[in-house]
């Protein structure tokens, strides 16, 4: 049984893997600060709270378990936020992953999975996005994120480490059992906030920006269902394990939907009008992100998505939301 490394796994997206993985017989190994994720989000026995900025944690780690493979979600991804206070950013994203990677090097591991993003291509020069788009960032989270690509390019050259970079666009649902879901501590997704007014725990949606060149004039976006990304990621595994050269791969749909179109869904799932406010723009929001269908993801992970119609996508989203365990 290997040993998978999960930092993060506490988090959302992270916690999502860590029950695909021990379902398909891996064995995990959660590293998180909790500064973000949950302790009851961590459904596996190995769980160790530090952070990845001290490498006597590292250290600890690696020599405790036999770990096969890194995977690394721990990261801050509020992008207006990335706008206001870059620091953070760069620190925490760029910085830690440094320090996560200096130790894998120095331990011997050789397999590392990251959680990148489609923020690194900036503006769309066309659309749907294929892994050869030219890669122009356009706020410092999306530019972190690029950072660390370049750096792991390097360090696959010279260290003889192994990656894939799994480019996620919207990541979007929860698990279907509700064991686990979206729970961010300062949430900014737009399916999460559009369920939260229906909860009561919002007044209301903001719609930021309503004049953009799309056919509704608000943000288009590849929302992705969770678990759909947890596949992808064991996958990745397989697909390094199978001993092939490190990738950067795009995950998303191939279909795009709106703002207004993701409120609308989510009135229709729920039966409920959903209070609406419309808003300026924020800085570094591109008008729209949409993913290939198939490309690489199809052809080196085996990618075919399960969860293709929004709607199934958010009732997932809504039956956390109101039976939520954390």
């Amino acid at each position: 049984m290997k040993n998978i490394l999960i930092v993060g796994g506490a988090g959302y997206i992270g916690s999502h893997a860590v029950v695909n993985l021990q379902e398909s017989g891996y064995n995990c190994i959660v590293l998180d600060n909790l500064s973000e994720g949950y302790r009851d989000a961590v459904k596996c026995d190995h769980f160790v709270q530090g952070d990845i900025n001290d490498t006597n944690v590292l250290n600890y780690v690696f020599q405790s378990y036999d770990i096969s493979t890194v995977m690394h979600f721990s990261a801050y991804i509020n992008v207006g936020e990335s706008v206001v206070d870059p620091q953070k950013y760069y620190k925490n994203n760029v910085q830690s992953t440094l320090n996560l990677l200096s130790a894998m090097v120095d331990n011997k591991v050789k397999n590392f999975i990251f959680s990148s993003t489609c923020a690194i291509f900036g503006n769309p020069q066309y659309l749907p996005l294929d892994e050869d788009h030219p890669q122009a960032p356009i706020n410092p989270y999306g530019m972190s994120k690029f950072m660390v690509e370049k750096i792991l390019e390097d360090y696959s050259k010279a260290y003889n480490l192994k990656y894939v970079a799994l480019r996620y666009f919207n990541a979007a649902g929860a698990h279907p059992t509700v064991r686990i879901g979206e729970n961010h501590r300062i949430e900014t997704h737009l399916i999460p906030l559009v369920l939260k007014t229906l909860t009561g725990e919002r007044k209301d949606i903001k719609i930021f920006g309503t004049d953009y060149d799309t056919p509704d004039g608000t943000c288009v976006r590849d929302y992705i269902h969770v678990c759909d990304l947890a596949e992808a990621h064991k996958n990745a595994i397989e697909l390094l394990d199978a001993g092939n050269e490190s990738y950067q791969i795009n995950l998303g749909t191939g279909v795009g939907h709106s703002v207004k179109e993701i409120i609308a869904a989510c009135e229709e799932v729920t039966g409920m009008r959903v209070p609406v406010v419309n808003a300026p723009r924020r800085a570094g929001d591109p008008a729209s992100l949409v993913a290939t269908s198939g490309g690489l993801a199809k052809r080196l992970l085996n990618f075919n998505p399960k969860f293709i119609d929004i709607r199934e996508t958010i009732r997932t989203a809504w039956d956390w939301e109101r039976n939520k365990e954390y």
